[in-house]
């Protein structure tokens, strides 16, 4: 897709919502990258990757790295923020909760160079099973100016804009992506890509803006706060917030009207042309600051309004209020008629409009062939499961020989071994998020091990004597493993660890890791762990052996299970 990218000024591509992105830094001029592989956002520093690679031109323009988690991809970005150049962070959800200890001061002490964040949620949880964080609260809770694309185009220009912003405020720009709005495939016209001022950087010392203590941290907030209302007056003009619609309405429905943001839009207009009405609709590409005088301004004279947002109503609740003040009368639908939980479609909002507008509405239930509208197809149940010829599948059927898998506790993470949970497998008793696996494998045996130095008494008066087996991959490992294996061998509990080593990060899509160049082993023993072995798991009767004498271990220990992923080249 590197062609398409690069593509001149004025042709008109098919882009994937991230590849848009892609585009848009590097149509802003963007100069440094940084990332952490996480799907629905993986796309972005996968095509950094591959331009910076490359043989072209541009891939001089801008330096690129998978850094080894999402606060410390931040990091790098801020001080390359600090030293002038135009920056962009790429994540997914629960990367910005990895990064927050950061992005919230460097959003009090603002930018230098320019910097755009882009994070992707992920509605039904299509790639991130940990929980369909909504990240809009955190746009409002840290003050951060957000954007939310609607489709590819969008997600492009937003890019674009949010350049724009920070480099006028200085302060940092979330652009707030959704699956949906990722990984949709969409027509783009390209701009202008710019030439390059080139990668020289210069840190300037300001102990003023860049030192967050108290007092200072105080005044730091207040101009935050000033900053955001500049925005928001800025908000009110901005073309990513549009009105469409009403012009063919009838009186009754130019009563009515919606609000929606995001790839709920398009589904409105769907909707719209699937029940043949025309209402007035006003799409919020600004979620953070609100546009509040252009929603008053077309709240005022509305019968009722119904807000379409996927997760929870937090638009719904902020146009509650302010529709206090310009139409009180006004009735306000939302999640009384959409859900909370799950991603919006086409069909679940075109049932809401109907409900808005009045309209008796029934969907064609079948399109089978005549004859056939009766038969019921009988699906089989499907699980994901490892790759034909993953080592994975040696490592888990080698464990399942050595101990007794309904007496162990099996403690699982992020990564393609969370397929151990799968009925096909099933060895995993917890799963949670990077490096919990190692975390919680802490407190359990502890637990076990309360009271006067004896193992926790259970219900039925018996001393549990539970194994504990956790896994957790090289990225991963790297990523949040390190401090929780600290932590085991400092406080002094007895899981047995085995890192998957594949030597890729593979879930995410084949992205490097620091494996290729630091050797988890010397970080394992550098952490103090006694109990250490690195077994090929092709070498079953020796993994077998390990695991037998590695559990039954009173201290930490760590088997690295190392072969390379079957789709390394």
């Amino acid at each position: 897709m590197e062609g398409n990218l690069l593509k001149k000024a004025g042709k008109k591509v098919i882009l994937l919502g991230n590849e848009a992105i892609v585009r848009g830094a590097l149509e802003a001029g963007v100069q440094f990258v940084s990332t952490y592989p996480g799907t629905p956002a993986s796309e972005i520093g996968n095509n950094f990757y591959l331009l910076g690679k490359s043989k072209e031109k541009i891939a001089k323009s801008f330096y690129f790295e998978f850094s080894i988690n999402e606060k410390v991809a931040l990091e790098a970005g801020m001080g390359a923020s600090f030293c002038g150049l135009k920056t962009l962070v790429a994540m997914k959800h629960f990367g910005l909760n990895v990064c927050q200890d950061a992005l919230l001061p460097f959003v009090y002490s603002g930018c230098v160079g320019p910097t755009v964040i882009v994070v992707a949620d992920d509605p039904n949880c299509y790639s991130s099973a940990q929980s369909e964080q909504n990240s809009r609260f955190i746009s409002q809770m840290g003050h951060i100016p957000t954007l939310e694309p609607s489709d590819p185009q969008e997600a492009k220009d937003f890019t674009k804009l949010g350049f724009e912003i920070s480099a006028k405020f200085r302060t940092p720009v979330i652009i707030r992506a959704t699956t949906r709005v990722a990984h949709q495939r969409a027509p783009v016209t390209l701009s202008n890509l710019p030439t390059s001022p080139g990668l020289v950087g210069r840190f300037v010392k300001d102990k003023k803006n860049f030192v967050t203590m108290p007092p200072r941290i105080l005044e730091m907030k207040q101009e935050l706060l000033d900053k955001i209302e500049k925005i928001r007056e800025l908000a009110e003009s901005s073309p990513a917030n549009k009105l469409s619609g009403g012009r063919t309405s009838t009186a009754s429905q130019k009563r009515l009207g919606i609000i929606t943001s995001g790839v709920s839009y398009l589904y409105v207009l769907e909707a719209l042309k699937e029940l043949g009405i025309s209402v007035p609709i006003l799409k919020l590409g600004f979620f953070y600051p609100l546009p509040e005088k252009k929603i008053k301004s077309f709240i005022k004279d509305k019968k009722k309004v119904l807000i379409i947002e996927e997760l929870e109503g937090v638009l719904e609740k902020e146009i509650r209020v302010l529709a206090k003040d310009v139409n009180s009368k006004l009735e306000i639908l939302g999640k009384d008629l959409l859900p909370q939980v799950g991603e919006l479609n086409p069909e679940i909002v075109t049932i809401a409009v109907a409900k808005l507008a009045n309209k008796s509405f029934k969907f064609q239930v079948s399109c089978l062939p005549a004859g056939m509208a009766s038969f019921k197809f009988q699906v089989p149940k499907r699980f994901p499961q490892p790759c034909a010829g993953c080592p994975y599948w040696l490592a888990f059927g080698a464990l399942k020989q050595a101990v007794d898998a309904k007496k162990v506790i099996w403690g699982g993470d992020i990564g393609c071994y969370m397929l151990a949970g799968t009925p096909s497998i099933d060895i995993q008793d917890y799963l949670y998020c990077m490096g919990s696996s190692i975390g919680i494998a802490h407190g359990i045996k502890k637990a076990l091990r309360l009271g006067s130095g004896q193992a926790l008494r259970l219900g039925s008066g018996q001393v549990s004597q539970q194994k504990l087996i956790a896994f957790i991959g090289d990225s991963t490992f790297f990523h949040a493993g390190i401090p929780a294996l600290i932590n085991v061998v400092a406080n002094e509990s007895d899981p047995l660890i085995i890192i998957m080593d594949n030597s890729i990060t593979a879930m995410t899509g084949q992205q490097p890791n620091p494996g290729e160049k630091v050797k988890i082993e010397e970080i394992v023993k550098a952490c103090g762990v006694k109990h250490l072995k690195i077994i090929n798991p092709l070498e079953q009767k020796e993994f077998i052996k390990t695991v037998k004498d590695f559990i039954n271990k009173k201290e930490a220990a760590v088997i690295i299970s190392r072969r390379p992923c079957i789709r390394i080249k």
